[in-house]
């Protein structure tokens, strides 16, 4: 290659840095932004998170028959733990509130490079990302996280006949790292079709070749399920589950791809 040559393709590269350092600049900016405005409002947003546990602390009293105006009980151990409990929550937050800027700055920075087509098609999967993961907080919010703190509270012992008294009384931190995790885990493994469809468009992976392999991703979707939940059936099932059928409407996505493909070398 000649010293023109490099100079030539020096050029682009460096427009394309530009624009990445542009994007990123961006991206930082609205994470930032977002960081402060879930920073003031770090307790409220901690108490909505509160509400899958005080659902399980309601069903559990009544379950026991126990009654009484009783509030739930948090606590931390450490002076500064609350304070970056609160600055973990805050980042948890902004990183939601700034998706849709982030993926607007990923977008404007891929979609030049792209062919009409390209973009057409590359445009859905970039809104069923924020979609499906929400789907996954959503699950984890509603139920698993409601049954999961109920399974727990099952070990409690208190009342009159109790030999000694044994109650739940989480840290602040031990309960938003438990939610943040659960959340996090389900968000991205429903972003498994996703994933699957884009590899099937590159060629990468084929239906045929996922149907074959299904035993093989259902113990992968068990053991991901027993490494990043908590130690409870509840919480595994409920995470194992949905990632199995997540991974049968992969086959069925990556199919209708092929077969799209296949109607267009035809034509």
């Amino acid at each position: 290659m000649s010293q023109e040559d490099i100079e030539a393709s020096r050029a682009p590269l460096m427009e394309h840095l530009i624009e990445l350092r542009k994007r990123l600049i961006w991206s930082v900016m609205a994470i930032a932004a977002c960081f402060i405005v879930c920073f003031y409002f770090a307790d409220e947003i901690f108490n909505i998170l509160l509400v899958p546990y005080q659902q399980a602390d309601d069903a559990w009293r009544v379950a026991n028959g126990i009654t009484g105006e009783e509030r739930l009980g948090l606590i931390f151990t450490a002076p500064q733990e609350f304070f970056f409990t609160q600055m973990k929550l805050a980042l948890f937050g902004a990183l939601f509130l700034a998706f849709p800027i982030i993926a607007s700055q990923v977008w404007m920075f891929a979609a030049p490079g792209l062919y009409a087509n390209e973009r057409s098609a590359f445009l859905p999967f970039l809104l069923a990302t924020p979609v499906l993961f929400i789907a996954g907080a959503s699950l984890v919010y509603f139920l698993i996280m409601p049954l999961g703190m109920q399974f727990f509270m099952g070990f409690q012992q208190v009342g009159p006949d109790a030999a000694a008294t044994i109650e739940l009384l989480p840290q602040v931190s031990k309960y938003l790292g438990l939610i943040m995790t659960l959340i996090f885990a389900f968000g991205l493994c429903f972003q498994l079709p996703v994933l699957l469809t884009l590899l099937g468009k590159a060629g990468i992976v084929t239906s045929e070749g996922l149907a074959k392999n299904r035993k093989f991703a259902v113990v992968g979707a068990i053991t991901m399920a027993a490494i990043l939940t908590p130690p409870d059936p509840i919480s595994q099932l409920g995470l194992g589950i949905p990632t199995i059928l997540l991974y049968e409407i992969s086959i069925w996505t990556v199919k209708m791809v092929e077969k799209k493909r296949k109607e267009g070398e035809e034509d």
